[in-house]
């Protein structure tokens, strides 16, 4: 009985300890009386503050005025005179031209094939903008296999399926692998061993000029039709170690997550009209394009450039995805004189394009795409449509931007910095090039697009000169 009276006068006191709460203040003798359901009781004694008011955005993003100043070729001259001069860019070609005029500012040597490194992503693009509706997707499935105890993944070109458990890889918006497991299981087609169909790609595997320890450095992994996190070992990192047979590792990890032996994993092609089990899809075209020119992407690049020949009758291969893109450009009335690919990324040492090519194509996105007439009476007509204009419009917002993301992330921050924030470009970087092509509002008010290309320097040594450029153009008022 003692002990159950003792264990009652301890929950008394603990009841009682939490519904009153009694504080003396020092000197004025005063009670306070705080109840467990008041809000002063819940946080310890202290009020609480009235919500601040509400805040309210100003946006200062404005479309660039139509009345701006057009620059002078003798002002752009003038201005760029000493950067354009720097050893420091070796061998250089580019061009400025005003948007809104599509006139020619500045040229030097803007026919001369260079190596174009990354920049080549614009004309892949571009292309993509042209040939496909922005919200294509890709389908990767999985069908019954010739024999009952063989499933079959077949891949059809997306590079970002993702195994990540929350779903979160390193791409906007994957298929996820734990969709094609709950398919599969809800379907109740048990089987021991994945088939993994590849036949969607033809030829190499690796193009020409590239180098296999860009492999292992985290810049490419060998372009197959299905892959996790673009082939990345560490799936959210970037520039991760990738591997070197990414199909079939995506096959090993559906057999461990469906809880079969990996060892039962191998290489082959699914039968014509087999049964399908389990499909997902890709994020829209307008993502992936986003992240593979924001990021400086090489397996989108390739693998889109493989999603254009595919919708344009051409082999899903290099040379195939090459010609895909060259009969889009070509239809679209750009002149490639001087071009020559051997890949969709650029990242090939064997790629040669002008500047003025890249430089068109950034012109012509950036064009106004739409004036209007004045009829006789002095009213305004519709305005007059460049379809072309419109069309690659999206290119233009697919650009990372001075200072702030993607590529351009971590320049324009401790040099160069009026161009922080106002330039956007494609940056493209190898051991001996470097390029940039992009556009910029420059002091006036009005849209410059640019290409810059350098060749036979270190980036290192490249990249600065190239940026002083852009930061001179955003900085000049040449009329």
């Amino acid at each position: 009985m003692g002990g159950l009276a003792a264990k009652r006068r301890r929950r008394m006191w603990i009841w009682f300890s939490v519904t009153l709460v009694v504080l003396l203040v020092a000197g004025g003798g005063v009670l306070f009386a705080l109840k467990p359901w008041t809000p002063e009781f819940r946080h310890g004694g202290l009020t609480i503050a009235q919500p601040p008011a509400s805040a309210h955005p100003f946006p200062q993003v404005a479309p660039a005025p139509s009345n701006a100043p057009a620059p002078s070729t003798s002002g752009i001259a003038a201005a760029l005179g000493s950067v354009v001069g720097n050893p420091d860019l070796g061998a250089f070609a580019g061009e400025v031209t005003d948007a809104d005029g599509s006139s020619v500012l500045w040229s030097g040597e803007a026919d001369k094939p260079m190596i174009p490194s990354s920049t080549a992503k614009i004309l892949t693009t571009a292309t993509a903008l042209l040939e496909m509706p922005p919200d294509h997707r890709v389908t990767t499935r999985v069908v019954a296999g010739a024999t009952p105890n063989e499933l079959v993944l077949v891949g059809s070109g997306d590079p970002t399926l993702t195994a990540q458990p929350d779903g979160n890889g390193y791409y906007t918006n994957p298929g996820r692998l734990q969709d094609l497991v709950t398919q599969i299981r809800s379907a109740g087609a048990a089987a021991d061993t994945i088939v993994v169909d590849t036949s969607a790609y033809s030829g190499p595997t690796m193009a020409p000029g590239w180098d296999p320890i860009d492999i292992g450095d985290g810049s490419i992994a060998p372009i197959e039709p299905v892959m996790i996190d673009g082939g990345r070992l560490d799936p959210l990192v970037e520039y991760s170690p990738r591997t070197a047979t990414p199909a079939l590792d995506t096959g090993r990890r559906l057999a461990t997550e469906l809880g079969l032996d990996p060892a039962r994993v191998r290489i082959g092609a699914a039968a014509p009209g087999a049964r399908e089990i389990a499909a997902v899809h890709s994020a829209p075209l307008r993502d992936r394009l986003h992240d593979m020119m924001v990021h400086s992407d090489n397996i989108l690049a390739e693998t889109i450039g493989r999603e254009i020949a595919v919708m344009t009758g051409f082999d899903q291969s290099f040379t195939g995805a090459v010609a895909a893109v060259t009969a889009g450009l070509t239809k679209a009335g750009f002149d490639l004189t001087g071009m020559s690919m051997h890949d969709n990324s650029g990242l090939s040492t064997e790629d040669r394009v002008p500047p003025r090519l890249l430089n068109k194509v950034l012109s012509t996105a950036a064009k106004p795409s739409g004036s209007g007439v004045v009829q006789p009476t002095g009213t305004m007509a519709q305005p007059e449509t460049d379809q072309l204009a419109v069309t690659l419009a999206p290119l233009l917002d697919d650009l990372p931007v001075a200072g702030s993301t993607g590529s351009l992330i971590s320049r324009y921050v401790d040099r160069n910095r009026e161009g922080a924030g106002w330039v956007r470009a494609k940056t493209g970087t190898l051991s001996v090039a470097s390029a940039l092509v992009g556009y910029v509002l420059d002091r006036d008010g009005r849209v410059l697009t640019f290409a810059l290309m350098s060749n036979d320097r270190p980036p290192e040594v490249s990249r600065p000169a190239l940026d002083a450029i852009a930061g001179t153009l955003r900085n000049c008022g040449c009329t």
